[in-house]
């Protein structure tokens, strides 16, 4: 989505304190545990949504390392962004992303989720999502292999059992931050249809 200079969205510094240093032991217990066992719930919004079904079938086989689809914001883990987003589908991943518990994730697949990849100067397409949702982890590819998606959602375990997978956190201390830009983009965040009056 394409900004003038006095609409320069501000990089905030994600780093600029260590979120990770207050794990207590048993916060460290459930990461290792949780790290076993991710239910996500996949929002296909692009041609990366194509890799999953092979991801998920017997040939790659994801249940064996523990991750499983789940239907349903408010049970799912992981929310995986699968392709580029449009200003309208924004909304909806926005008003997904806060229905699920506490700690959740955010995986972006390709490109698309980091610069729009094709659609990088459309003016109905986000460029960056990061901007909008803290995003845990990005696959590369122009659309991510099956392997590739296995090895991406092998590094989140790696990252959620070490307890550095800490973007709702980020999300909960920026929040100020995600929401101006979310605002800027849409107008205003508040789903508006016949289903969320």
């Amino acid at each position: 989505m394409a900004l003038n200079e006095n609409e320069k969205i501000n990089e905030i510094d994600v780093n600029e304190i260590d979120l990770n240093d207050t794990l207590t032991f048993w916060e460290k217990v459930g990461n290792i545990f949780r790290s076993k066992s991710i239910w996500m719930l996949h929002y296909c919004t692009g041609c990366g949504a194509m890799e999953l079904p092979p991801t998920m079938t017997s040939r790659f086989d994801m249940e064996r390392i523990g991750m499983a689809p789940m239907a349903t914001p408010r049970q799912a883990d992981v929310l995986l962004i699968t392709g580029y987003l449009s200003v309208k589908t924004l909304r909806r991943i926005i008003y997904t992303y806060e229905q699920m518990q506490d700690p959740k994730y955010v995986v972006g697949f390709g490109s698309c989720t980091l610069n729009g990849g094709v659609y990088y100067d459309s003016y109905a397409v986000i460029s960056r999502l990061d901007y909008y949702l803290p995003v845990d982890l990005y696959i590369a590819g122009c659309m991510p292999r099956p392997e590739a998606v296995m090895s991406g959602f092998k590094k989140l375990m790696d990252m959620i059992k070490k307890g550095e997978a800490l973007g709702w956190k980020r999300y909960q201390k920026y929040y100020d931050w995600y929401k101006k830009n979310q605002v800027r983009a849409l107008g205003e965040v508040y789903v508006k249809d016949e289903f969320h009056e």
